[in-house]
């Protein structure tokens, strides 16, 4: 049996500094308690906008209790029931609430925080304590990753405990001295590894081929000027995956540090299944207002309205608000990630099963209307933008669709060019065909 901590809590930790304790709720709120060695620290900052430091020391404001605080934890975790019910069986917890669950995986979480219990403090980030893994270690632990673990896979589940957000079966290693390891204790990982998603929800829709649909999105996106992580294809044994360089990671001389962030649920303190707009959660004014306070300010409201007009164009259904994160700097600043998770629906847009009519193709995000917002890709209008960039306050959006449009037929010849031999020309094909329709529409249309 696991030890139960529900009774003291975890410890926050950031790169080996105690930053805050938190206890769950059990009969009371949840609470967060900021540790008065970290608001000294000249590395403070807040865990998240939502839960602001103090003004000083000892003040009233370094605690949170509430919704906002259970709010932030759930969003470290996938937000998809049937993967967290596979966590819970995997690592026999009582139940699939966010403090059950982060109590075991939570020691390699995105971001930069660990959760710890009270008796244990984390390694030094020079120390890499990994396990070399072959190419059979790897396909087993991806074969693991959407089933119950096999006969003799106890030892190596307790020294592997890690948190990823999403709805999508993932998992992550860490990349050393040229080859991959299984992160042991408290050390990061540096890579994610997803699957394809299969054929998915009720209307089995199929994205088999989900894994070179996001690689090619993340070309394409990185073609219009919107950065992305670096990612490739790759193949173990008989499992293929998309492997995402983690940005929230970096090494540095000879220490890996875990970069600190948060998604913009967790920054306006909503809760994971308030990611979608048409269900309660922010829109692109929401996201807009947040990002135009970053350090980059009206410069990241352009990245994310221009994402948004390319969106458009790839019929990327998905881009709700856990799809957008920004770093956390000292001292309450901050700034937009690298996006990430682009999918585009076109592939499997058309008549007949597993397919989605063109007609109910919509997005994550409407853009504004005189009434509400558009989110049916065959409904957007140009003047629809128009009005989403004034009531975002950047009129310049209207230059750069322009500008977007100019060199759509040069920029897609040039992902063409790159694809990587055996990658499947009709995903390819089918996406810039999408594309091409949606760029002759907002011309026809302007």
């Amino acid at each position: 049996m696991h030890q139960d901590h529900r009774r003291h809590g975890l410890n926050v930790w950031m790169n080996g500094e105690h930053v805050a304790h938190w206890l769950p709720g059990l009969h009371a709120p949840s609470q967060l308690r900021y540790e008065d060695s970290w608001l000294a620290s000249d590395r403070a900052r807040p865990l998240s906008l939502s839960l602001p430091l103090p003004l000083s020391p000892g003040h009233q404001r370094a605690h949170h209790a509430g919704a906002k605080v259970e709010n932030y934890f759930e969003n470290l975790l996938p937000d998809n029931p049937t993967i967290r019910d596979r966590l819970k069986e995997r690592f026999r917890v009582r139940n699939t609430s966010a403090f059950s669950l982060l109590s075991e995986i939570g020691r390699d979480c995105v971001g930069a925080i660990q959760l710890l219990p009270l008796e244990q403090q984390p390694a030094d980030p020079a120390d890499i304590q990994a396990q070399p893994l072959s190419e059979g270690d790897i396909e087993r632990i991806l074969l693991d990753t959407v089933s119950a673990p096999g006969p003799g896979a106890r030892d190596e589940i307790d020294e592997f405990r890690i948190s990823i957000a999403g709805a999508q079966e993932k998992t992550a290693l860490l990349w050393h001295q040229g080859r991959w390891c299984r992160p042991m204790g408290s050390t990061p990982t540096t890579h994610i590894l997803k699957l394809p998603l299969g054929i998915i929800g009720g209307n089995q829709r199929d994205m088999r081929e989900s894994v070179e649909n996001e690689w090619l999105c993340a070309q394409i996106m990185g073609a219009f000027g919107i950065e992305m992580p670096y990612c490739e294809i790759a193949t173990f044994g008989q499992q293929k995956v998309l492997v995402v360089e983690r940005f929230d990671r970096r090494w540095d001389e000879g220490a890996l540090l875990r970069l600190p962030q948060e998604d913009c649920c967790q920054a306006l303190g909503l809760p994971p299944h308030k990611k979608y707009e048409a269900d309660g959660g922010p829109g692109m004014e929401a996201i807009a207002g947040l990002l135009a306070t970053s350090d980059d300010g009206m410069d990241a409201v352009g990245v994310f309205l221009r994402a948004q007009v390319i969106f458009y164009l790839l019929a990327a259904t998905d881009g709700h608000a856990k799809n957008f994160s920004i770093r956390l700097l000292p001292g309450g600043r901050y700034q937009l990630t690298p996006l990430y998770d682009v999918l585009s629906i076109w592939p499997i847009v058309g008549k007949g099963p597993r397919h989605v009519p063109y007609q109910n193709v919509k997005l994550a995000m409407g853009f504004k209307a005189s009434k509400g917002t558009k989110r049916e890709l065959d409904r957007i209008m140009p003047r629809h933008m128009a009005a989403t960039a004034k009531a975002c306050g950047y009129p310049a959006l209207s230059e750069d669709i322009t500008a977007i449009m100019d060199v759509f037929d040069e920029r897609m010849d040039g992902v063409g060019r790159a694809l990587p031999p055996g990658f499947p020309q009709r995903i390819y094909d089918s996406i810039r065909k999408g594309m091409r329709t949606m760029r002759d529409r907002y011309r026809n249309t302007a």
